[in-house]
């Protein structure tokens, strides 16, 4: 089914009151470290929210995503910007990439959807066109965790009413096959090193959702990744809301 973009994915950040908020209240300070820097890709950026303010924060930012219309809207949205590059791909490569040649990768809110086969495809590529140092921060699905569990082996007609009355959580569409223990393997598999992971409670209390902060290092043992198990990251965004 066709999404609706009539509101450019403005609807998905109600929770810390506008996208601006969310920029500014939770996703900056996580990526504050890697900016501004030279070049960044955006992956999957849908109607440029993100894009709107990662464009401020270097000199070459490279954009693709593998939807026409979304690429469309921003091409028009980010037309003045010369430095802002629009391109539609297949979904799982970056051929127009040049390699070696990115120092900051950067997607959230999309690929928490995509099956783990397509993630790792994409690590594949970040394996090569990041520079060596260069830093990737990606928002994936946790939710590999939880999907053999009791709760997820209720039958839909049954659950639904309980999702409802707020007994149980939604899945929010969350990859079922991706975990943040799966993206360090298939990281260090392609040449990455995840050099931190926070794993976070997504419009509910299960912890499905994970940030990964990964480079691409020419050391030969790199160090241990510094992972962190939020449940409070709801709480975090009712309190931006308020502020907002």
């Amino acid at each position: 089914m066709k999404y609706d973009w009539k509101d450019a994915g403005e609807e998905w950040s109600a929770p810390w009151g506008t996208s601006s908020a969310q920029w500014f209240g939770a996703i900056l300070p996580r990526i504050r470290d890697y900016l501004p820097t030279e070049t960044i890709l955006e992956i999957a950026p849908g109607f440029g929210r993100w894009t709107h303010y990662l464009k401020d924060y270097c000199r070459e930012l490279w954009i693709v995503d593998r939807v026409d219309e979304c690429i469309e809207a921003c091409r028009q949205r980010f037309a003045v910007y010369s430095h802002v590059h629009c391109y539609v791909n297949d979904g799982r490569s970056l051929p127009m990439i040049p390699d070696d040649s990115i120092d900051f990768a950067f997607s959230f809110d999309s690929l928490v959807h995509t099956k783990g086969e397509v993630v790792e495809l994409y690590l594949r590529e970040l394996g090569t066109k990041l520079k060596i140092g260069g830093k990737g921060f990606i928002h994936h699905s946790n939710f590999g965790e939880y999907a053999n569990s009791l709760r997820e082996r209720i039958p839909r007609a049954l659950a639904k009413p309980l999702i409802k009355a707020k007994i149980f959580d939604w899945a929010h569409h969350r990859s079922p096959d991706m975990t943040a223990e799966l993206f360090r393997v298939l990281s260090a598999k392609h040449g990455l090193h995840c050099l931190s992971q926070e794993i976070v409670n997504w419009r509910g209390r299960r912890l499905i959702d994970c940030f990964s902060i990964f480079t691409r290092s020419a050391a030969p043992e790199p160090g241990p990744t510094r992972i962190i198990r939020n449940r409070n990251f709801m709480r975090e965004a009712a309190k931006i809301r308020a502020k907002s």
